[in-house]
């Protein structure tokens, strides 16, 4: 009776979206889960909904009879070879009505605008933590699994972030680009440059 009545039963907590199915609301909750359980068997592409991975599966078992012209790369749908043709142009007909910062899709637009909104679509099962884009949610995921899978070389110490390996690199490498305003000692990272600070202080 939901449709006809035209109520909606189920509502998301991240966004105050309502549904009238159930099976609708949790489809829309990947959004924000970053969830992408549709998993292409030829080349690991995943999907939120089974819908698009079957229009992505086109690419490695139909005929592709669009032809980018520059690169011969080819395509199923006009608009993914429209899409494509921005690379080659260096068109940005998307603009931020913001900060005028412009994109080649409007997917990177939305995704763009969470900076100036605070918009945090993505959140965290484990601590409820949320965030505005599904790489920061993913950046953050090692902290509650333990996975290190930056690894250093040198010593084995693993890191769960890149940066935090890069930054580690330095010890090994002698790099020491952190420079102490008082004394001009210098430090191979941040955090051994505020411990050094401590001395001019006398704490």
């Amino acid at each position: 009776m939901l449709v006809h009545t035209g109520e909606s039963a189920y509502s998301c907590k991240h966004c105050d979206r309502k549904f009238t199915w159930l099976y609708s609301l949790r489809r829309h909750m990947r959004i924000h889960t970053g969830e992408r359980p549709y998993r292409c068997k030829e080349c690991d592409k995943k999907s939120t909904q089974l819908s698009s991975l079957q229009i992505h599966m086109d690419v490695h078992t139909a005929e592709l009879p669009l032809s980018c012209k520059v690169c011969d790369k080819k395509f199923v749908m006009s608009s993914d070879l429209k899409r494509h043709m921005l690379a080659h142009t260096g068109e940005r007909p998307y603009c931020c009505k913001v900060c005028d910062t412009s994109f080649s899709q409007l997917c990177k637009l939305k995704s763009h605008m969470r900076v100036h909104t605070g918009e945090q679509l993505y959140s965290c099962k484990q601590c409820d933590k949320k965030f505005m884009q599904p790489s920061d949610l993913k950046r953050h995921m090692p902290f509650h699994t333990g996975e290190r899978p930056f690894s250093c070389t040198e010593c084995g110490n693993g890191f769960t972030r890149l940066s935090s390996l890069q930054t580690h690199m330095r010890i090994h490498a002698g790099e020491r680009l952190f420079s102490c305003d008082v004394c001009g000692k210098k430090f191979s990272t941040p955090s051994n440059l505020k411990g050094h600070m401590l001395v001019h202080r006398g704490e």
